[in-house]
């Protein structure tokens, strides 16, 4: 005969193992709402023009004329450019300055600090179609319209930036710095010497997040460039559709094209991304 304990403790072992089945349930039904898009927009691709609203997910006879022609019909690769170089101009900046302010929001005591910290943190409130207008004004008024620096310098400023790199500069030990001091370095030296080659984790992850986030924008590029030649992959894709009447199987080209640097980017510095925002204090 079992005993009651051996019965019980079976018994809790088959309701954590239903547990865990639901919850792997749960996640691949999740992981399949996410994946699917992806798949369908990559099948449509690789449709000819006459099969693209069909409803096989499977192409009858693939073809790769559509992105032949994203690629050598349209200035796509100008676009694919004017996204490289704005993200990557952001990406760069923002990291340097960032940094500046969070070792000094951190690390440095002056009047004014925390509200200074309060009121960055606060426009974590204020999404961009809020100010878009005002600030497509100033943009204006600096004669920054159609050009890079109206495209870069907006950009710039991320309040998520900041305070994750602020709550990274808290966790490293301020022994280090105090011996620094003590030797005649300088605050800056400090920075650069000290600060900045610890930094690299959270680096690296912000760089990931900036260049994708920048990549792929489209409000603000849309608002404030007329001239084709400065357009972005986002507002390329979104002129497929006035321009050829809702070329759907152009259009899916060209995002699949678009999504394969940002996909790579993930799946390679997944961990970083983790890591960086494991270290950087937020639960």
């Amino acid at each position: 005969m079992s005993s009651p304990h051996r019965g019980s403790a079976y018994f809790a072992r088959s309701q954590i193992t239903l547990v865990r089945i639901i919850w792997m349930a749960v996640a691949a039904v999740l992981a399949l709402m996410t994946i699917f898009p992806l798949l369908w927009m990559v099948s449509i691709a690789f449709k000819p023009a006459a099969e693209t609203f069909s409803s096989n997910l499977i192409p009858g006879a693939p073809t790769f004329d559509n992105f032949i022609y994203v690629l050598t019909g349209v200035p796509f690769l100008r676009f694919m450019f004017n996204s490289l170089f704005v993200s990557a101009a952001v990406t760069i900046i923002a990291l340097f300055f960032h940094s500046m302010a969070g070792y000094a929001l951190a690390r440095l005591r002056f009047p004014g600090r925390e509200l200074i910290f309060l009121t960055i943190f606060s426009t974590f409130l204020v999404s961009l179609p809020v100010i878009i207008v005002p600030l497509f004004i100033i943009v204006k008024w600096l004669g920054m319209l159609n050009s890079y620096a109206g495209l870069i310098i907006p950009a710039i400023f991320n309040a998520f930036g900041i305070f994750l790199l602020r709550q990274y500069y808290l966790s490293i030990p301020r022994e280090m710095e105090e011996a620094a001091l003590m030797d005649g370095a300088s605050y800056w030296r400090i920075y650069w010497n000290i600060i900045l080659p610890l930094s690299r984790p959270i680096l690296s992850a912000l760089a990931i997040l900036f260049f994708l986030a920048n990549w792929n924008s489209f409000l603000w590029p849309l608002t404030i460039t007329s001239d084709s030649k400065l357009w972005m992959v986002q507002v390329g894709i979104a002129n497929f559709k006035s321009q050829y009447a809702a070329a759907w199987n152009y259009m899916m080209a060209a995002s699949t094209i678009v999504a394969i640097p940002t996909l790579a980017l993930f799946v390679i510095f997944q961990r970083q991304i983790i890591n960086s925002i494991k270290t950087s204090g937020l639960k």
